[in-house]
C-alpha cells in the first residue's frame, strides 16, 4: 500500500525551502571574502605610483638592505629597487626634493660621505636659514616626508598597523592626503543637571491658567486665568494672597515691573491694564489693539511696554503717558509672543505665520526676519547670560545667535505644540507643550536630559493636560508651570541626586546638530 503524501500549501513549501537554504549557508555568513593577491598588488602599485611617485627614487636605509638581502630585489608590487647600484657601495644621488645638498643632481663625494644620509634634524636646521616662504615649503617636504619615506620604502602598506596612515607628501606644492585617516566628528558631552521633581500643586483658579510671572523680590508670583481673574500667591507657602478682577475675558499675559510697583496684564478682551499694587487698582489702560492681546513684556532699562496681538501687530507703549510709540507691522498672522532686551535688536516677536522678527526699537522697523520654522512660533526665550535665544514650534526648538539671528542648532524630540519656554543661568531649558509634557534640555548641547508628564488633577478631563506657561523664580531653584487642569505646579531640583545615581545616558546620535 502506497503511503499518501501529505499536501502542503505553496506558502509552507516556499518557507521550508528558504529555511533549508539558510541552514546550508549559515556557516559562511560571517566569513570575509578572500583577498586576491594579484589584484591587491596591482592596486597598491597604482596607489604608490600615484601618491608617492615624486619620492620613490629616494634612497633606502642600509639596514633595510641587510635585512632584505640584495638591494635590487623587487618589492611585493613589482617595482625594481635601485639596480644601478648593484655590486658597489650605495651612493646617494639627491635630485632636489630637499634642501641638502644645494642644487639638483649633485652626487656626494668622498669628502662629504660623513653626511651621506641627510637626517631629519639636519634638514630642519638647514631649512631655518632659507627665506621664510621657501623654508616653510622645504621643511614640509623634508621634515614631514624624508624620515617616513626612508622607513616605509619598499614595505607593503598592509604591514602597517591599522589606523596609521602613510606620510603626507607634498609634490609640486600639491598636498596629497588620500591615505590619511580622517578623524571622526565628535560631539560635546552635555553638562550634568540634577533631575527636577514635583513638590507642590497649587489650586484656586476656576479656569485654565494661561500665564505666570514671578516678582523681582522673589516673595510672590502672579497668575492669569481663563476665569478672568489675576491671582497673587505667596511663593514660599503657595497660599493665595490676593485676587484682582477687571478683565472681561481670558487673561493671557502678566508681568511685574522691577522699576515701579506696577503689574501689567493683557487679555482676550483687547485690553492692556496697568495695576498699582499699592492700591490694587487699575490706574491706566492702553487702547489700540484690534483683537485679543496674547502677550506682553517690559523693557529692562526704559519705561516701555511691548504687547503682541491676534491683529498681527506688536505695539510699543510709553508706560507713563499711555501713548503708543510704535506699531510694529509686518507679520501676516497672529503674533503669539514678544520679548525685550537692552541690547540691539531690542524686540523679538514670534508669530503664527511661522516667522520670527527682530525689531529696531528706535526706528520701529524689522531688522531681521527668520523664516526657518515650518509651523507657528508660540514661544521665544532669551538666555540670561549668553547673547542667544531659542524659539519653540511644533516642528522643532531652534537656537539662534544675536544680533543677526544666526542659526545655532535644532533641539528635536518634543513632538507637540510647544506653548512656552524658560531657561535659567545654569543652561537648563524647559519646554512645555499642549499635551501636558515638559522636556528639560541642556542649552549648550541640546541634549534632552529629562521628560516630565505630570498627571492631571482629579476631577479634570484627560484632555485638559496642557502647559500654557512656565517660569523660574528669581533664585532659579524653583520652576512654576501654569496648566490646563486649573493648577499651578511647582518643581525643584532633586537635592539627593548625583551624577552616579542619575548618569547622563549620552548618545552622540541624540544630540546630532541638524541643519535647518
Amino acid at each position: 500500500m502506497v503511503e499518501e503524501v501529505q499536501k502542503h500549501s505553496v506558502h509552507t513549501l516556499v518557507f521550508r525551502s528558504l529555511k533549508r537554504t539558510h541552514d546550508m549557508f549559515v556557516a559562511d555568513n560571517a566569513k570575509p571574502i578572500p583577498l586576491d593577491d594579484v589584484s591587491h598588488k596591482l592596486k597598491m602599485s597604482v596607489k604608490l605610483r600615484t601618491d608617492y611617485g615624486s619620492v620613490l627614487h629616494m634612497p633606502i636605509l642600509k639596514e633595510n638592505f641587510r635585512e632584505k638581502g640584495s638591494p635590487n630585489t623587487g618589492d611585493p608590487y613589482g617595482h625594481k629597487q635601485y639596480s644601478a647600484n648593484q655590486g658597489q657601495e650605495l651612493e646617494y644621488l639627491i635630485t632636489g626634493t630637499h634642501p641638502y645638498p644645494p642644487g639638483p643632481g649633485v652626487a656626494l663625494t668622498a669628502d662629504t660621505k660623513i653626511q651621506r644620509m641627510p637626517s631629519e634634524s639636519a634638514a630642519q636646521s638647514l631649512a631655518v636659514a632659507l627665506p621664510p616662504s621657501q623654508s616653510r615649503l622645504d621643511a614640509n617636504r623634508t621634515a614631514a616626508g624624508v624620515g617616513d619615506i626612508y622607513r616605509h620604502a619598499g614595505i607593503p602598506e598592509r604591514s602597517q598597523p591599522p589606523g596609521l596612515s602613510m606620510a603626507m607628501t607634498e609634490a609640486g606644492g600639491h598636498k596629497n592626503s588620500a591615505l590619511i585617516a580622517k578623524k571622526a566628528p565628535t560631539m560635546p558631552k552635555p553638562q550634568w543637571h540634577p533631575p527636577w521633581k514635583l513638590y507642590r500643586v497649587i489650586s484656586g483658579h476656576l479656569g485654565w491658567v494661561r500665564c505666570i510671572a514671578v516678582e523681582p523680590g522673589n516673595q510672590w508670583f502672579v497668575t492669569g486665568s481663563a476665569d478672568r481673574t489675576i491671582k497673587i500667591w505667596d511663593l514660599a507657602s503657595g497660599k493665595l494672597k490676593l485676587s484682582l478682577t477687571g478683565h472681561i475675558s481670558t487673561v493671557r499675559g502678566v508681568i511685574v515691573s522691577g522699576r515701579s510697583p506696577y503689574l501689567f496684564s493683557c487679555g482676550e478682551d483687547k485690553q492692556v491694564k496697568c495695576w498699582d499694587l499699592e492700591y490694587n487698582k487699575v490706574i491706566r489702560h492702553y487702547h489700540g489693539h484690534l483683537s485679543a492681546v496674547y502677550g506682553l513684556d517690559l523693557h529692562p532699562t526704559i519705561d516701555v511696554l511691548v504687547t503682541c496681538s491676534r491683529d498681527s501687530t506688536a505695539r510699543i507703549w510709553d508706560v507713563r503717558t499711555k501713548a503708543s510709540v510704535h506699531t510694529l507691522a509686518g507679520h501676516t498672522n497672529a503674533v503669539a509672543t514678544v520679548k525685550c532686551q537692552a541690547a540691539e535688536p531690542q524686540i523679538i516677536t514670534g508669530s503664527h505665520d511661522t516667522t520670527i522678527r527682530l525689531w529696531d526699537l528706535v526706528a520701529g522697523k524689522t531688522r531681521v526676519t527668520l523664516t526657518n520654522h515650518k509651523k507657528s512660533v508660540r514661544a521665544v526665550v532669551l538666555h540670561p547670560r549668553h547673547y542667544t535665544f531659542a524659539s519653540g514650534s511644533p516642528d522643532n526648538i531652534k537656537q539662534w545667535k544675536f544680533p543677526d539671528g544666526n542659526f545655532i542648532q535644532n533641539l528635536s524630540g518634543h513632538n507637540a505644540i510647544i506653548n512656552t519656554l524658560a531657561v535659567n543661568s545654569d543652561g537648563v531649558l524647559v519646554s512645555g507643550a499642549d499635551n501636558g509634557t515638559m522636556h528639560l534640555w541642556d542649552w549648550r548641547t541640546g541634549y534632552n536630559f529629562q521628560r516630565v508628564h505630570a498627571a492631571v488633577q482629579p476631577g479634570s478631563l484627560d484632555s485638559e493636560s496642557g502647559i500654557f506657561a512656565c517660569a523660574f523664580d528669581q533664585s532659579e531653584s524653583r520652576l512654576l508651570t501654569a496648566e490646563a487642569d486649573k493648577t499651578i505646579k511647582v518643581y525643584r531640583e532633586d537635592d539627593m541626586a548625583t551624577e552616579e545615581t542619575h548618569p547622563v545616558s549620552w548618545k552622540p546620535e541624540i544630540i546630532k546638530r541638524k541643519r535647518f
